[in-house]
């Protein structure tokens, strides 16, 4: 690591509308994956920070959760996280997805950016799919909207202009030493990422509303004697019926989403990994304090 003085490091916070793309970026900006990803909106429920070296710069990104009209109470609690996290960062990226330009949600976000503190930057996602010409003007009607020291045009899903991101913010940040071992990608524990990529085969595997009435979470991370990991998990739902469509006939479905988490958290934890999943019901469970600050989210009163 280089020597401190030398050195700088910063907090960036990524904020948008649901599905924007905030987490495919974060991702592609860390090098490896630290988000979970769905094409469904609202899979981000908290926090989850993504570490990455730029040069001498300790660049610590903040995924946040999509920034929408709240109707539940764990939607409210999300809304509230992703403020939060722009108000705490040194620099803040607002993303907008270019194909649908400046919809209401957006303008929702443009209507409160300015009691965000600090430099905040303009990220155009999505551009491969959109006309340059459509991209240029919805560059200038965004930056005729609020303030932003730079326009940043990208593909996160391709990686195209990623690379242009980090060396702009890697100047950006603060001057200090760096706040994480050079070689850590993530400040979530292992546990706590490995409950996110099951909660991401569930979005992946269900439809409609069930994902977003579920909750995983890892109850024992055992490593064994050759090296490998045993990984037991519980998924949580609010309804008996919900449990048997997890389940799937014949079991089927929840083998999948077992399958597929074991080999994503087996590449994150580098070992082989026993995953064992249980599905029970817990009532009300999007009411329970108790659940929201497992996930890092305050819980709101009302």
């Amino acid at each position: 690591m280089a020597e401190a003085g030398e050195t700088r490091c910063g907090f960036v916070a990524l904020i948008g509308a649901p599905n924007a793309g905030k987490s495919t970026l974060i991702n592609a900006l860390v090098g490896t994956k630290v988000s979970i990803v769905s094409h469904k909106v609202q899979t981000t429920r908290m926090l989850v920070r993504g570490i990455a070296i730029e040069g001498r710069s300790q660049l610590i990104f903040v995924d946040t959760p999509g920034i929408f009209a709240p109707r539940r109470r764990l939607d409210r609690a999300m809304v509230t996280t992703a403020w939060g996290g722009a108000k705490d960062a040194d620099l803040t990226g607002l993303l907008i997805d270019a194909r649908k330009g400046i919809d209401e949600e957006t303008k929702v976000i443009f209507a409160r950016l300015a009691d965000v503190p600090g430099p905040k930057f303009l990220v155009l996602n999505k551009i491969d799919l959109v006309e340059k010409q459509k991209l240029l003007a919805l560059a200038q009607e965004a930056n005729g909207e609020a303030t932003f020291k730079a326009t940043f045009m990208v593909s996160a899903l391709t990686g195209s202009g990623v690379a242009d991101v980090k060396l702009c913010l890697a100047k950006e940040v603060p001057a200090g030493p760096w706040h994480y071992p050079e070689d850590q990608i993530s400040d979530a524990p292992l546990r706590q990422l490995a409950a996110e990529i099951t909660r991401e085969k569930l979005f992946e595997r269900l439809h409609q509303e069930l994902p977003y009435q579920s909750t995983v979470e890892t109850t024992s991370w055992k490593e064994l004697r050759d090296g490998s990991i045993r990984v037991e998990q519980t998924i949580f739902v609010e309804r008996e019926s919900q449990r048997k469509i997890v389940l799937g006939k014949g079991v089927h479905i929840i083998r999948a989403i077992g399958a597929e988490a074991r080999r994503d958290i087996s590449e994150a934890a580098d070992a082989k990994v026993h995953l064992f999943l249980f599905v029970k019901v817990r009532e009300g469970w999007g009411d329970d304090p108790e659940r929201y600050r497992e996930m890092g989210l305050e819980f709101p009163k009302e």
